[in-house]
């Protein structure tokens, strides 16, 4: 039988001074990669010290989670950045994060788009192209999480790894693209259909887009999110899953070839 292996991500170390979002130490039991916010959408200089101390100290492979400048939407509104702007910061997160996983000797795995910037690089080619190479630029040897579209194509083209990511919580396009936020019904509440929808993702290289047309999805990363009530409590019972089906998780760098 042939060795299934996956890595469940989580956006973390998004709280902000006093106010705290998600359920970072709780979700780093059950996750295998962890995304950090770098101060841009979420985040700041303490709250990213401490993410990356629980997820070395949880064995967790820790990635720099960029995102457009934009604390008040929590970067999840458009905002028409140019490619040299994409690029510098894009760059600029990732080198923030770098820092403080160098300081904890902890290795930098992968960089994961945050939010609108990824869905608008995964439509847009010369976004797309401008957070590769910033990724590339930084370390050849990174690891891209990308969901599909025109980031995955422009990785692929500058030779940068990429983790195919899917998302078990989301309604998908029959494009393969994510069903708008602001949609009813492009957000899935009901933990066990979340978690055996996952595991099928991975089995079954798919899943039905909401149009009912089945799109063949590669599943090497599942996205749990960390701002969704109960987050921590799913993460666990998705990974108990994964464990009954025979699929090993582990971080990115473990596998990825």
């Amino acid at each position: 039988m042939k060795e299934r292996v996956v890595d469940i991500n989580s956006d973390m170390g998004e709280s902000f001074g006093v106010f705290r979002i998600g359920e970072d130490a709780e979700l780093m039991r059950s996750v295998s990669s962890a995304n950090v916010a770098c101060g841009f959408h979420a985040g700041d200089p303490s709250v990213m010290l401490r993410t990356v101390g629980l997820a070395q100290e949880a064995g967790v492979g820790v990635g720099a989670h960029p995102g457009f400048p934009d604390r008040v939407g929590f970067g999840r509104r458009n905002l028409a950045l140019s490619p040299d702007e994409a690029y510098s910061d894009t760059l600029y997160q990732i080198g923030a994060l770098a820092a403080f996983c160098r300081a904890a000797g902890v290795d930098l795995q992968h960089v994961k788009p945050h939010g609108q910037l990824n869905n608008m690089a995964v439509r847009d080619a010369e976004l797309a192209r401008a957070i590769a190479q910033a990724v590339r630029d930084f370390r050849e040897d990174l690891i891209l999480i990308s969901y599909g579209g025109e980031l995955t194509l422009a990785a692929e083209r500058l030779g940068v790894r990429v983790a195919h990511e899917v998302y078990a919580d989301r309604a998908y396009n029959a494009d393969r693209t994510l069903l708008s936020r602001s949609i009813p019904g492009s957000v899935l509440h009901d933990p066990e259909l979340v978690v055996e929808r996952a595991v099928r993702m991975v089995l079954d290289g798919g899943v039905h887009a909401l149009s009912g047309e089945w799109i063949e999805l590669q599943a090497d990363t599942i996205c749990v999110h960390s701002d969704t009530p109960g987050a921590a409590s799913l993460a666990s019972r998705l990974r108990a899953r994964l464990a009954k089906a025979q699929i090993e998780v582990r971080p990115l760098a473990q596998f990825l070839a």
